[in-house]
């Protein structure tokens, strides 16, 4: 008997469009799977699958922390483009992600509304009130808000939600209350990583490759 795979038609001398996408979504697939996640990507997990909205600071977490000035005094800032993808994948598997951040920036504001966030906060000294805010608002628990911060100002949100993440060249005291640390560094990508640990939890990895592969 001819195996026709998941594509439902006989196997001939060249492969059919729908073989060579199965054969590229298994490649994708088993690549993620031999990826070395180690015990705290896969005891974090179940913390992860709760998640419904993730906030995130915005230097040292989108960013890598640098400001630079132009000539007029504007303020420039460099997002990275797989953070960006990743943020996109996660609220297309149904999480929401917003900014809570002490700094006010014009490019954050523009990087906000690229991205369609749902909740943008600039200019707040303290995290705790936007974040009660946002969670009477969306009628959320702690719990189901994950956090990604890199500094002390951090502390007292990352100490409350239910996911707290923190980025691979945060301070010391900030990895010590993370849950999870990533493997790159704030603006190289940390934020893709949470969203890629978020989406595993929720057992939509698979799902949102495939369409990608279409």
């Amino acid at each position: 008997m001819t195996d026709t795979g998941s594509c439902g038609i006989p196997g001939g001398q060249y492969p059919s469009d729908c073989e060579v996408l199965e054969g590229l979504r298994k490649r994708a697939l088993a690549h993620t799977e031999q990826a070395e996640h180690g015990y705290v990507w896969r005891n974090c997990l179940p913390l992860a699958k709760e998640i419904r909205l993730l906030l995130l600071d915005v230097d040292g977490v989108l960013t890598d922390g640098s400001i630079v000035y132009g000539n007029s005094g504007t303020e420039l800032k460099t997002f990275n483009i797989k953070d960006g993808f990743g943020i996109r994948l996660l609220r297309e598997a149904g999480v929401e992600v917003g900014i809570i951040t002490a700094r006010r920036s014009e490019a954050v504001e523009r990087r906000a509304q690229d991205l369609k966030l749902a909740h943008l906060y600039q200019g707040v000294g303290n995290k705790i009130e936007a974040f009660s805010e946002i969670l009477t608002a969306q009628k959320l628990i702690p719990q189901q808000v994950a956090y990604m911060g890199d500094d002390w100002l951090d502390l007292p949100l990352l100490s409350r939600v239910g996911l707290a993440v923190t980025v691979a060249d945060a301070v010391a005291e900030v990895k010590a209350v993370a849950h999870y640390v990533t493997r790159r560094e704030g603006g190289k990508g940390a934020v893709r990583e949470l969203c890629e640990l978020i989406i595993e939890a929720k057992g939509q990895r698979e799902e949102l490759l495939t369409r990608y592969l279409r």
